[in-house]
Parts: structure tokens; C-alpha cells; sequence
């Protein structure tokens, strides 16, 4: 049993980072479908090293030339898997106006003028919340916010259909159906961070974090719904990069920094 989750946890790290993995993991999509389980637990990953890049830099060069290095870590750790994602989106829905035109957009390679200002944005506005936040607050958050985004996609696969079902794509065995006891698992990794946090702060009212949270999903299943019937590997990073910033967004708020 413990072994069996270890290579699921192999398995996660092999396909959501760049992360060298021992040779013994296997490549099967039942492990890969049962290790999206493990998706928010490389959000901790994800978040720790870029914190931990913050952190050791801190004492080295400017706060703004540590925050994009931070950036840079954890890019370079999934090899922008959930940046990638989220230009093809604004490339797809920005130039497509029929679901089998989207779904053909978002599967080329190539950067569009939407992807390229979209990508450009998000990572201005990841970069302007994390500057607006306490020096203090930046590592936990980093880890809080990376694991949470990750829980929030996890919860595609549960409610929503792939709407490539009948294509060969990478992203097609995650997207299989997961159990109930398998997305609460899941949302536990996810919230893991954030409950530690909250506590060792005393602010309780932090995990109102949730509550946006809830909306973006809300929105993006309600829009990737009404254009694609369902969800793609693309859809997924987008609401990675976008639930991410959402949180960063949530802490920098003046509100929360303030009491």
C-alpha cells in the first residue's frame, strides 16, 4: 500500500514537474489518472522552492529582482506546464467562435497575439501582488497559493467532462473520472497550507480565501462548459495560473494586511 503511493506520488512529480524521477516509476495512465491526487502536493513543492528561492536571495539583491527569480524557480520547475496552458486558452477563446475552432487553436504549439498578452498579464499581475505583500507573508503565501490553485483545477475532474474524449492527448488519462474519497483527498493537500497558516497566525478569517476561490471555478466550468462542453489540459493550467493569482490578489488586499 505504502509503496503503491509512492509511485503515485512518483508519478505526479514526473508529469507535473521537471523533477528527475527514479526509473522504477511507472508510465501507465491508471497510475497517472490515480496520481492527480497528488496535484496540490506539487503545488508544496512548487511553492517551497520558490519561497525558499525568495527567502535565500532576500539577503543578496533587491525585493524585486528576488520576487522574479522566485518567478523564474518555479517556472523552470514545471517548465511553464500551467503558463503554457493558460496562453493556449486565451489564444483558443480569443480567436475561436466555434468549439471545434478553440479546441484546434488551443492544441497548436505556436504563441498567438491573445496567448502572448495573456501570459504577459498574468505574470505582471503575479508579480505587482506579490510585491504588495509584507516580506513576511510572501514565503508562506507562495505555498499557500500554489497549493491551493492546483486543488481548484483538481476539481475539474470530477465535475466536468474532458472534452477531447476522443483524441490522443497527454492530458487525457488525468482526465478521467476521479471517486469522491479521491477529490477530498485531494482538497486536503490542498488546503493543508492554508489551514497551517491561518493557525499560526490566529486569523481564522483567512480561509474566507476559499470563498473566491469557489467563484473562479464557478465561472471558468460555467464558460469552458457553454464553448467546449467540458475541459482540456489547457483549461486546467489556465485555472491553475488564474486561482493562483487570485489568492496572491486575496493577501495583498489591504483588508487582510492591515489587521
Amino acid at each position: 500500500m505504502m509503496r503503491r503511493q509512492v509511485e503515485l506520488f512518483f508519478t505526479a512529480l514526473m508529469f507535473y514537474t521537471r523533477v528527475p524521477c527514479p526509473k522504477w516509476v511507472g508510465h501507465s495512465e491508471e497510475l497517472l489518472n490515480k496520481a492527480t491526487i497528488y496535484f496540490p502536493v506539487m503545488g508544496w513543492l512548487v511553492g517551497g522552492v520558490a519561497a525558499g528561492t525568495y527567502w535565500a536571495l532576500s539577503y543578496l539583491f533587491p525585493v524585486d529582482v528576488v520576487l522574479l527569480l522566485s518567478m523564474v524557480a518555479s517556472i523552470l520547475l514545471t517548465g511553464a506546464f500551467h503558463e503554457d496552458g493558460f496562453a493556449d486558452v486565451c489564444d483558443g477563446f480569443g480567436g475561436g467562435w466555434t468549439p471545434a475552432r478553440i479546441l484546434e487553436i488551443m492544441k497548436d504549439s505556436r504563441l498567438g497575439t491573445y496567448g502572448a498578452a495573456g501570459l504577459g498579464l498574468i505574470l505582471a499581475l503575479k508579480f505587482g501582488a506579490l510585491r504588495s505583500l509584507p516580506p513576511t507573508a510572501v514565503a508562506p503565501v507562495l505555498v499557500v497559493a500554489h497549493a491551493l490553485s492546483r486543488a481548484t483545477a483538481l476539481t475539474f475532474i470530477y465535475t466536468h467532462d474532458y472534452a477531447r474524449a476522443n483524441e490522443d492527448s497527454k492530458a487525457k488519462p488525468v482526465a478521467k473520472k476521479i471517486s469522491r474519497a479521491e477529490l477530498l483527498v485531494g482538497l486536503g493537500f490542498g488546503v493543508l497550507p492554508l489551514l497551517l497558516y491561518a493557525a499560526w497566525l490566529g486569523r481564522p478569517a483567512l480561509l474566507l480565501v476559499l470563498l473566491p476561490l469557489v467563484l473562479v471555478k464557478w465561472y471558468l466550468a460555467r464558460y469552458f462548459q457553454k464553448w467546449i462542453g467540458g475541459y482540456t489540459g489547457d483549461c486546467l493550467g489556465a485555472t491553475q495560473q488564474v486561482a493562483e493569482v487570485v489568492v496572491y490578489l486575496f493577501f495583498c488586499s489591504p483588508l487582510w494586511i492591515s489587521t
